[in-house]
């Protein structure tokens, strides 16, 4: 196994790690302290493309599970949100739903022939979901960090924006999460027509 699959395990590696901070409430600034573990897992996707790309070496192992290893770091993340009520199930599930059905579209297509790569937007739809995680995660930070009761200038300058950037990022990460997913049936069903 080469160095950039290492990194990408990492990254599997990275994500329990991330539930645990974020859910056992005994790690003082443990939602910040999640937030920068979450931040360092994302870093290592460009890291494992890039060492892969520099020493020559990029693998079919790389190419699956690199894919596989941010949608698995994004779950354990939403599934950690979701049990701390900072999201909801049902947005939960269209996501992790979204991430099932593509990679099971891909591996369907693998099967017969066809490659379907990731594509733009597929990379567009990683990114919203980095950010929205993010954003979530700061939130909760920034929500849990005063002790009741909280005054109006907290609330003004801290909880109310992190709760609309919060709301835009999710709403953002959502579309582009779905419209991804079309594009890529949308690029199965072609691939169909043309064999």
């Amino acid at each position: 196994m080469n160095l950039a699959n290492k990194v990408t395990l990492i990254r599997i590696f990275l994500a329990p790690v991330i539930m645990f901070v974020l859910l056992n409430g005994i790690i003082p600034y443990g939602a910040f302290a999640a937030a920068a573990i979450f931040i360092l897992a994302t870093l290592t996707d460009k890291l494992d493309g890039y060492i892969a790309r520099k020493q020559q070496n990029v693998t079919r192992f790389g190419e699956i599970m690199d894919p596989i290893a941010d949608k698995i770091l994004i779950s354990a993340a939403i599934i950690s949100l979701v049990q701390l009520d900072a999201l909801s199930p049902w947005i939960a599930f269209l996501i992790i739903s979204r991430e099932f059905a593509v990679t099971g579209l891909r591996l369907i297509a693998v099967e017969e022939g066809r490659d379907i790569k990731v594509n733009t937007w597929g990379k567009i739809k990683t990114v919203a979901q980095i950010i929205m995680v993010i954003v979530l995660i700061i939130e909760l930070a920034v929500k849990s960090g005063p002790s009741p009761p909280v005054s109006w200038f907290q609330s003004l300058v801290y909880i109310y924006p992190a709760t609309i950037i919060s709301s835009l990022s999710l709403m953002v990460a959502v579309f582009i999460t779905l419209i991804s997913g079309i594009f890529y049936f949308y690029e199965y069903i072609r691939f169909m027509k043309v064999s």
